[in-house]
């Protein structure tokens, strides 16, 4: 049974006293790799399977930002430097510092809300940013792969995105509808199988 990565504690003492830190945490990327895109993973999910040799990082930040009025506690990017350089310079370094190489997409998450949160929410968290993280398609919209047969990834937005109010007054659109179907169903993950990927039954 495979324990949930947490932040060390004594880490997220020192990153809250200091306003805020940041620190590589290889143990998420091992714990993803390992428990949902493994195809023999507790939570194996094929919606990933684009990303099983994808250059990945995680990064824990000592907690999430307000960003439009919600705090956010995750957040996917695909790395890119929009400076030059000595600014670009000082980026690639601290990545190599933390990670020995640039990676291509690097997933942060609030370690004070995953050191306090359930399983189901932490893995939902994981997966949520994991989403972000598409398989470009082609002209055509067929999936689109590299000269070495690797799959083209991209940034992708939420699947439905809505207000409330604008679904009371005039009804959910055919996004929200799928959406009300997927939470009126059953959870395809099971709280056993949450329990085998977190380590606590």
């Amino acid at each position: 049974m495979q324990q949930r990565p947490r932040p060390p504690a004594n880490w997220l003492a020192r990153a809250e006293a200091a306003g805020g830190l940041l620190a590589p945490a290889p143990e998420l990327l091992e714990w993803a790799e390992g428990v949902i895109l493994d195809s023999g993973g507790p939570l194996h999910n094929p919606d990933h399977a684009h990303l099983v040799d994808a250059d990945l990082a995680f990064l824990w930040a000592s907690s999430g930002f307000l960003k439009a009025g919600r705090v956010v506690l995750g957040q996917a990017e695909q790395v890119m430097f929009r400076a030059g350089g000595w600014q670009k310079a000082r980026q690639e370094q601290q990545m190599i510092e933390w990670f020995g190489r640039v990676p291509a997409f690097l997933i942060t998450l609030a370690a004070d809300y995953c050191a306090t949160c359930s399983d189901a929410e932490f893995c939902a968290l994981v997966e949520h940013e994991l989403y972000h993280i598409g398989h470009a398609s082609d002209p055509y919209g067929a999936p689109a792969f590299d000269k070495l047969g690797r799959p083209k990834l991209r940034i992708v937005g939420h699947d439905v995105e809505e207000f409330l109010g604008v679904v009371a007054k005039y009804g959910p659109s055919t996004d929200v509808q799928r959406l009300a179907a997927a939470a009126s169903a059953a959870p395809a993950a099971s709280r056993l199988d949450i329990g085998r990927a977190c380590g606590c039954c």
